[in-house]
Order: structure tokens, then sequence, then C-alpha cells
């Protein structure tokens, strides 16, 4: 889906915190910018990494000292959301994830790079009484960034999944760049039926069938006692089916599987190759074996489009 542009001697440099499995490399490079540095701790997450980019990120950024990060233009961060997500325990700061932007912010104001793109939950904007986001947005202004926010959904971003999220855009101020406009992205152009698999265990999927798709999440060996949060697929906006959005995926899928999306008429939960496809990855994106972890790593990431679309502005604003 997004290929990498020939980079030329003036391609704008990244760096790539809380890596995951490289969902904001793979936007970022599809615009030409170069990756200079990546930090994961997570040691499966690392594995896929490497996998697919033939390089080990760094591990523990808490670790890493600013002097050791290369210098660069934009510094991309989806920093841990459990501890602001509706699903957690929202302890926020108070979680040792939580201190993670502190990093963001200790690295941006030891490297100062011209701009800078964080994603979080939608719970960040209300967590502990709207003072987490506030603390967020001092901090920030503090150490002399521009800010921009807003929430965006992957089904603007031509993908079927109910997903908001919030991302932040910075500047830094000496640029002088005053405003800047979220990409508006451009509806649904595909269905569900377009990137499920089309026979997974001897169940082959027809156009119709995919019609009437119904998805929630439990266990499917226990349908109808497990099935307790019902998300049935609603008309998606190109009018032209009725197959609607599947249900967020989260990182909690990597908990048992309880927590995948079931397509309810095959009796099946969604594969990692669809979940894949579900995020905006590459046919080509390798996953290393691991279901547990895959579909983990998988809810932890971000839609590439929806980066891929805000990094384009940025990089307008910057060059």
């Amino acid at each position: 889906m997004y290929k990498l542009k020939k980079r030329n001697k003036k391609a704008l440099r990244f760096i790539d915190l809380f890596a995951g499995i490289g969902g904001f490399r793979i936007a970022l490079e599809s615009t030409g910018a170069k990756c200079v540095f990546s930090s994961e701790i997570d040691i499966s997450a690392s594995k896929t990494y490497t996998a697919n980019f033939h390089e080990q990120p760094n591990g523990d950024i808490t670790k890493i000292n600013s002097g050791e990060i290369p210098d660069h233009d934009i510094l991309c961060a989806g920093f841990p959301c459990q501890p602001f997500s509706m699903g957690g325990y929202r302890k926020g700061f108070e979680d040792t994830r939580g201190t993670m932007f502190f990093e963001i912010e200790r690295i941006l104001d030891s490297k100062k790079p011209k701009a800078f793109i964080l994603e979080n939950v939608m719970g960040i904007l209300s967590h502990n009484k709207k003072h987490t986001i506030q603390t967020i947005r001092k901090k920030l202004k503090k150490i002399g960034y521009e800010i921009f926010e807003d929430i965006l959904d992957a089904k603007d971003f031509d993908i079927p999944q109910n997903r908001r999220r919030w991302f932040c855009v910075g500047f830094r101020e000496d640029l002088g760049i005053t405003t800047f406009d979220f990409p508006r992205g451009t509806g649904l152009t595909k269905s569900v039926y377009d990137l499920l698999e089309k026979n997974v265990n001897g169940h082959e999927i027809t156009k119709i069938a995919a019609k009437h798709i119904k998805f929630h999440y439990g266990n499917f060996k226990k349908s109808s006692e497990s099935m307790t949060i019902a998300n049935e697929v609603r008309p998606s906006r190109c009018g032209m089916r009725d197959d609607g959005l599947v249900p967020c995926l989260t990182a909690k899928m990597g908990t048992g599987g309880n927590n995948v999306p079931i397509i309810v008429e095959e009796g099946r939960k969604l594969t990692v190759k669809e979940c894949l496809r579900l995020m905006g990855f590459n046919q080509d994106f390798q996953m290393v074996e691991n279901n547990h972890q895959s579909y983990k790593q998988i809810g932890n990431s971000v839609v590439v489009p929806i980066v891929a679309s805000i990094a384009k502005k940025i990089i307008k604003k910057i060059t």
C-alpha cells in the first residue's frame, strides 16, 4: 500500500520512538524521509521490527542519553496508551508507562527537531479531569513548540475500522508556523469484504454473505455466553455496500485471543493478516510467528494511512 520513495541527499530525517512494529516508520518512509534512530523495549515487537527493516531498534529509551540520538527533523512517537485508555486502569502519569511522555519532552528539549507527531488514545483528553492533557500541552509549549491537535478516525482514511485516535503535531516556534490543517481523508472506497481472506480453515466467505457480516468481541468457542460486547457493522460511507466497520483493534487482542473481533457468520476471529490489512500495513509485511504477541503488536500500532497523510502535510510546512 505504501511504497518507499526514492530518497535524495536532502531527505528529511526522523526518529521512531516506542516504535512497536514500525507503523510510523512505514508511513514516514513512504514520503521519502529517512529513519536515523528507533527505540522499542518490547522484545517481541523488536523482532518483528527487525524482520521488516533489517535493523534492531535500540532498547529502553529511559536509559539512552539524548546525546546518543542523531540529529533529526521530525520526532515520531505513539507513546504507551494503556495508562490513559478507557479499557485500562487509567493511572496516567502514576503508571510508569505514562511517564514515557516525559522522555519525549526530554528528547525534544535537547535535540530541538523542526517538528513532531504524537499519537495516543482519545482517553488522554479526559484523563484525570483533563489535568493530564493540560500538563502535556504546557510542557510542549514551554520547550518551544507550537502545537496542534485533532481526533482522526481510520474509517475516514479508507480503512473500514472504527478507530478514533488523538494526534498532536508540533512545530518549533522559531519556524513561525502558526497554522496546521489536519488531513480529512477520503472516506471509504473499500469495504470489510475487500480486506478479508476469502478462505480461512475451509470457510469461504462470499460477496453476498459479506453484506451482512457482523462482528463481536468475545471467544468464538463460547459464542452466546461471551459475546457481551456487540458491535454490528454499520453502512459504509461509499454508499455501494452495506458491510460497515470492524470494531477497534486493541492491544487486548493479545490477552488470550478473547478480544479479537469475531466474524459471527463464520464462527471465527479475524486472522493476523486481516488485522494487518485493517491497520493499513503492506501485504508483504512480516509478523514473527507468535499469534498471541502478533495480535497485541497490531493493536498497539498506528493506522499507517493516517500517519502518512499527516506526515505529508508536516513536510510541506517545514521544507
